[in-house]
């Protein structure tokens, strides 16, 4: 227990730490803690956000899914901005070069600048429009487009705290990218109730009080980033106003690793787009439960994504340090560890689903569509454990086009035809989509798995 508790009082400090000269079982523990605490934060948020709104009623389900539906490509563009600055940041900290992990730091900044304008003002715009495209009925429409506005309205915001956070994972300080999804999404669940049902002076805003909720906790983290990236030195790292001075060379480098990236990010989400629109057909109830099913899934999968992050600035730091053996033992070591986290959750879920979804609606037609989608979707977890850790490795060596070109094939030529397919021409519905997911989650997994065993990451130059 001693040993524990110091290995767990180290990994949450601020102290710099070399995690390529350290035995890489500490550096995959020392990083992962605090990734996974992080994404367990931003899970919980998720799984409680869903549960509030679902209070309100079937349309606010259906308002804030189909909204996420769409954001999710605001997040894409965000990720993939994320991972080309914990790419390079991560490869110039391994080289031993913290004023130059700085200036990429700051040209990623200006990036975000840009892109989280256009953004936010198109969302902020078209968010009506947006809805009924996605298939809202005039019901949904009525009770989510304030909510939409909001939400889109603040992608700037989005972008940022991606950003900022994956700036601070390249560095190695994994510790303030953990505080800040904690105090963002502690403040969202703090602001849901209060604001989504009222209480004393405060009036109930429904489901646009969920927005505002959102959007208040993201900013106060945005803050506290900013802080930490221009009064502390966080992972080495302190961005000074020289910083700033426009350097084409570095941005067309973040643009391109980012563009990569955010295309891997994109890609799923247009077919999650369509996905939504299948299911759609199957009514509002088949919509809200596979929604619900989701957010769950999603409270599992998220502390999974925090130890493919951090096998991912492993590999970037090892690979500047000049350690290639040791970058591809990394990532295969996180994927093993995450299998066997994902395959005791799928189990768990498989024999409870019912319980599971029952917490968070009473509708028997919608527990009904979430318990399908959750046993279905969880048959291709323990693929998808090993598949999400070695995509991360290609994007932590700064090859984002791999994953790219892979997942082109696996969710545009795979999972949009095998779910119309199975869904609206074989008369499965919602079966027939949750069956799509899982199918080409599982045939990604084999095809990065045989990619990156044959080592040309190792070669990658940024």
């Amino acid at each position: 227990m001693e040993r524990i508790v110091r290995v767990l009082k180290e990994a949450l400090s601020s102290e710099g730490k070399d995690f390529t000269g350290m035995p890489l079982n500490k550096a995959i523990v020392l990083l992962a803690i605090p990734m996974v605490l992080e994404m367990v934060m931003e899970a919980l948020f998720a799984i409680v956000d869903i549960y509030f709104v679902s209070k309100v009623s079937v349309e606010a389900v259906d308002a804030v899914g189909l909204t996420e539906g769409v954001i999710t490509i605001v997040y894409s563009a965000a990720m993939g901005l994320a991972m080309a600055a914990t790419a390079m940041v991560a490869r110039r900290i391994g080289e031993k070069q913290p004023d130059e992990a700085a200036r990429s730091a700051a040209q990623g900044i200006l990036l975000a600048v840009v892109v989280g304008i256009v953004l936010g003002v198109l969302g902020f715009i078209f968010a009506p429009d947006i809805l009924r495209l996605m298939g809202a009925t005039s019901s949904v429409q009525a009770e989510g487009a304030l909510f939409a506005r909001i939400m889109f309205g603040s992608n700037a915001v989005i972008i940022f705290l991606f950003l900022f956070n994956g700036i601070f994972r390249g560095a190695g300080d994994a510790v303030i990218a953990m505080r800040t999804l904690w105090i963002a999404n502690g403040i969202n669940i703090l602001l849901d109730p209060l604001l989504i049902f009222g209480w004393g002076p405060i009036p109930a805003f429904g489901v646009t009080g969920a927005a505002i909720a959102t959007v208040t906790g993201r900013s106060i983290g945005v803050a506290y980033q900013v802080y930490h990236l221009f009064k502390s030195k966080a992972g080495g790292i302190h961005i000074r106003a020289r910083h700033f001075a426009i350097d084409w060379g570095i941005i067309r480098r973040l643009g391109g690793i980012g563009a990569a990236g955010a295309g891997q990010y994109i890609i799923p989400s247009i077919s999650w787009i369509f996905l939504m629109r299948i299911i759609a057909f199957s009514g509002e109830d088949a919509l809200a439960g596979y929604i619900i099913a989701i957010r769950v899934i999603i409270f599992t999968i998220l502390p999974s994504w925090g130890l493919a992050n951090a096998a991912a600035t492993l590999v970037g730091q090892n690979l500047g340090a000049g350690y290639p053996e040791r970058a591809a033992q990394s990532a295969w070591r996180a994927g093993f560890i995450n299998m066997l986290f994902l395959m005791f959750v799928s189990i768990v879920f498989f024999v409870f689903s019912r319980q599971v979804i029952g917490i968070f609606h009473t509708s028997p037609a919608v527990i009904e569509a979430g318990v399908l989608s959750l046993r279905i979707i969880c048959v291709g977890y323990i693929f998808f454990a090993y598949g999400m850790v070695i995509s991360q490795a290609f994007n932590g060596a700064g090859d984002t086009r791999t994953p790219t070109v892979v997942n082109i094939f696996c969710f545009w030529l795979l999972e949009i035809p095998l779910g119309y397919l199975l869904g609206i021409n074989q008369g499965l519905g919602l079966a027939g989509v949750c069956w799509a997911v899982a199918i080409s989650e599982t045939v990604l997994a084999i095809v990065v798995i045989a990619i990156f065993r044959k080592g040309k990451w190792k070669e990658t130059v940024i």
